[in-house]
């Protein structure tokens, strides 16, 4: 039992630790400043409505290492949600931001889960 155990936690720690991102920071209100070295998605006015444009540039090329904001700057709330669960944002109120930093080269799919048909992909290279 004791095995099973230790082994169920060293897998969830190998999983934590080899991510490729950084844990996501709670979304925030208001006229937060986006982090230094970051590059800003803005969640368009009416992007419910725009699909693959809806958080900008589709495909998002970056370098390992960038942090990703979110700005919601439509009228109602979004969210970021990572296809393969590398990420969830909660909800992102207007005016909001969400932060994520992508520490390893991949190519990440994400939605709005609020609004399925909002897709985007950030590729870091």
């Amino acid at each position: 039992m004791s095995i099973r155990l230790s082994s169920v936690l060293t897998l969830a720690l190998c999983f934590t630790a080899c991510s490729g991102y950084n844990s996501p920071s709670s979304p925030s209100t208001g006229a937060t400043p986006a982090p230094a070295g970051s590059t800003t998605v803005n969640i368009a006015s009416g992007a419910s409505t725009l699909t693959t444009t809806a958080f900008g540039q589709n495909p998002l090329t970056i370098a390992v290492g960038t942090t990703i904001s979110w700005l919601n700057d439509d009228s109602i709330t979004h969210t970021s949600n990572a296809d393969a669960n590398q990420w969830s944002s909660g909800t992102i109120p207007p005016g909001g931001r969400f932060n994520v930093t992508f520490s390893s080269a991949g190519r990440f799919t994400y939605h709005c889960q609020i609004h399925p048909n909002m897709v985007g992909t950030i590729v870091v290279q």
